[in-house]
């Protein structure tokens, strides 16, 4: 195992590397997947970290393609490119039951990720989770000149409330997304499952976590509305929040 803070970098069979930072502990490894443009060091996944170092827990964090400190191009990712590169990760640097947490898209991947290596699976966190994003969020909120904008030159730039750079969408996101998608049947999961949302959260409404519940099929599902809160969830109280949940699925 690395020792904690310690960048490290898992090669990809096309000359990409996933960045990532290991920590040594008990099983199950806690495996923390971040959100779209989002990244390893962010305070979600940093707070885990600390828990995990405390409490001698297996922990791990990582980025994307194309996100933080992992090579390769933003704009070359895919949900199933992401998928690959958290099962990469998962596969290579972890061993025996997980424990996955996701965070918006990252909610997506793992419960990808779950289905992928049910086996595995020891329970899943999901914070402001959007799976189907592309479809039923992005695709449906364009307006139709972006819409064609978006089929036409194969990228979309929007603006962006969490960076002076602009959100970057392509077609190829879209298309390749329609592979993956999970909320148009039930999901079979062989874990416990549970869902934070904010009330306040100006970019995945709260009802999707209920809906995300309802299509779950799960030893157990509880979801936690938090009033107020917003699509980080990263107060201090969110954060308690957040260990304390991950400390109901870990033994």
């Amino acid at each position: 195992m690395t020792s904690k803070g310690s960048v490290q970098h898992l090669p990809r069979p096309d000359g990409n590397f996933v960045a990532y930072v290991r920590t040594a502990g008990t099983p199950p490894t806690v495996v923390f997947l971040g959100g779209f443009r989002s990244d390893m060091t962010g305070t979600k996944a940093t707070a885990l970290e600390a828990w995990a170092q405390k409490r001698g827990q297996a922990y791990l964090r990582f980025d994307y393609l194309g996100h933080g400190q992992s090579s390769g191009c933003f704009e070359d990712g895919t949900i199933g490119r992401w998928l690959d590169d958290s099962l990469a990760a998962i596969d290579g640097l972890t061993d025996g039951r997980l424990v996955l947490v996701g965070s918006s898209m990252g909610g997506w991947l793992s419960l990808l990720a779950a289905r992928a290596r049910a086996e595995r699976m020891a329970g899943l966190v999901l914070i402001a989770a959007a799976p189907d994003f592309t479809e039923r969020m992005l695709l449906e909120g364009l307006s139709p000149e972006d819409r064609a904008t978006l089929e036409r030159d194969g990228r979309l730039e929007r603006p962006s409330q969490y960076s002076p750079e602009p959100s970057v969408f392509t077609w190829k996101l879209i298309e390749e997304g329609r592979r993956h998608l999970l909320l148009d049947k039930p999901l079979a999961l062989p874990c416990p499952v549970r869902l934070l949302h904010g009330q306040s959260d100006p970019d995945v409404p709260w009802e999707y976590s209920l809906q995300i519940a309802r299509h779950l099929n799960a030893p157990e599902v509880v979801t936690t509305l938090v009033k107020g809160g917003d699509h980080r969830l990263s107060t201090s109280a969110d954060i308690a929040r957040l260990i304390a949940t991950v400390e109901e699925l870990v033994p």
